[in-house]
């Protein structure tokens, strides 16, 4: 008799395609994920009336004992609107995907993605920069699906690996060092975390 993996707080219903029960958890998670977005609109909206001071407050400093706690609350803030709407829409797609897999395990991913990350930037990360946006915890739902499909050999984590994929293959080149005004170690570090995660979970 085989065995048959499922996460955590979740039936063997909702793991399995074409089920009522999977498709009433694909849209939960897609309501849940879509209802994270004005609550980080309205945080962007209070940093730019206090002159941007949520960003330097909560944001992660590499090096620096004050800026450590922006590993808890730098997910939340972003550089402008630019920077909000380019998370926005990647953060719905895959944090769907990834809590669709389970409540607790994407509550235990997800805060294993932002210890790692937000850890990680901060003690590799440039001297005397702010670190923020919530591209990490992308880049760890997009490295958490893709092993998830490996780790799980499911036709359908599979599937979902090769869609999110072929979507974001293309924003790889920002988990490299660059000249850029980017945490490129936020998204590496991210991205290995969310294996990390596949694994464990």
């Amino acid at each position: 008799m085989g065995h048959m993996a499922y996460g955590l707080g979740e039936t063997n219903e909702e793991t399995r395609f074409g089920t009522v029960a999977f498709y009433a958890s694909l849209g939960r998670a897609f309501v849940t994920m879509c209802a994270v977005i004005p609550v980080l609109f309205l945080i962007e909206v209070l940093d730019i009336g206090a002159g941007g001071y949520l960003d330097v407050a909560g944001g992660i400093i590499p090096h620096r004992i004050d800026g450590l706690d922006g590993v808890l609350f730098s997910p939340f803030l972003h550089a402008g609107w630019d920077h909000l709407y380019g998370n926005s829409i990647p953060l719905i797609l895959v944090g769907t995907f990834a809590l669709a897999g389970g409540a607790m395990r994407f509550v235990y991913s997800t805060g294993l993605i932002m210890l790692i990350s937000g850890l990680g930037v901060w003690f590799i990360g440039s001297p005397g920069s702010v670190v923020v946006g919530a591209s990490g915890v992308v880049f760890g739902y997009l490295g958490l699906l893709v092993a998830r499909g490996f780790v799980e050999r499911s036709w359908w984590n599979l599937g979902v690996a090769a869609f999110i994929g072929l979507l974001y293959w293309y924003q790889l080149y920002n988990v490299l060092p660059t000249d850029q005004p980017i945490s490129w170690q936020g998204h590496l570090l991210g991205l290995l975390s969310g294996v990390l995660a596949a694994i464990i979970f």
